[in-house]
């Protein structure tokens, strides 16, 4: 093959070079990712919708259900006289404070019984049977004990968090791979090894959507608690609009507690998401 033969070949990169995406699969790669997005807000702002045309149209009682921009004002206005965030406030020390007492207690239990059969064989059977009793049937046994301080709040706020956190810790042990441990065995690897290298990382998953359990119930609990033995809150803040009947008052309060805590269970939800985005590049890596 000559010279001038040679230099007419294409280059390597010119041969490997992809086709840019055409317009029409841009397109259609931007509606989807608008659906995706817009999808979650399709119910919410259909209640909405319906919110606001039940109040034009006078088919519920103001008194009953205030107009959307009723609430609004008096959310703003409680904004703007710093009420909302003193409310506020008090609400997430105490759900930060139970949760964390709550989640602790409960991944140290969760993975005594599950790293032994004894422990869970004593432990499990009166745990499960403890755990059926509902938050507001402890109030007035814990009542008795700490009074109607905040320790009653901390204890009812953690005892809400454990149970999830417990059992999903003692699921996620359980469900290590059994050939995994076996391979573990082959390898010499000792008790602590196995657990730090085997069993833990197969339950990072479980013990996240404990943690997200957790606070779930750590956070309707605090709104129960708030609602019958406090003096700030949201949940009193609720509690002290339906007993002035400000309903706008109680909707507003209703409308925060329900968006702190979708943004908290959004916020676990992306830590969980890089956490084991990270274990798995990193792994990846490794190889």
């Amino acid at each position: 093959m000559s010279a001038d033969a040679t230099a007419t070949l294409p280059a390597p990169a010119e041969q490997a070079a992809t086709p840019p995406l055409s317009t029409g699969s841009t397109v259609q790669h931007l509606l989807h990712r608008t659906t995706a997005v817009l999808e979650p807000l399709w119910l919410p702002l259909t209640l909405l919708a319906l919110w606001t045309l039940g109040a034009a149209q006078g088919w519920i009682s103001a008194q009953v259900l205030p107009p959307p921009l009723f609430v609004l004002e008096t959310l703003q206005d409680l904004a703007a006289s710093g009420d909302l965030w003193l409310h506020v406030s008090a609400s997430l020390q105490r759900v930060l404070v139970g949760f964390a007492v709550g989640s602790l207690i409960g991944l140290a239990l969760g993975t005594a019984m599950g790293l032994s059969r004894s422990v869970e064989a004593y432990v499990l059977p009166s745990f499960n049977a403890l755990v059926q009793i509902p938050v507001l049937a402890w109030l007035p046994f814990v009542l008795l004990l700490v009074g109607i301080g905040e320790p009653l709040k901390y204890i009812l706020i953690a005892k809400a968090a454990l149970v999830p956190v417990a059992l999903n810790t003692l699921q996620g042990f359980r469900q290590s791979p059994v050939n995994l441990r076996e391979v573990g065995e082959v390898y010499g690897y000792t008790r602590r090894q196995q657990v730090l290298e085997i069993v833990l990382p197969t339950a990072v998953p479980t013990l996240f959507t404990g943690i997200r359990l957790g606070f779930t119930k750590a956070w309707l609990s605090l709104v129960v608690v708030e609602l019958v033995a406090s003096s700030e809150g949201l949940g009193y803040l609720i509690v002290y609009g339906r007993q002035l009947f400000q309903l706008d008052l109680v909707m507003a309060a209703v409308i925060v507690v329900g968006a702190i805590g979708y943004a908290i269970d959004r916020l676990l939800d992306l830590t969980e998401r890089r956490f084991i985005g990270s274990r798995v590049a990193s792994a990846e890596g490794a190889h």
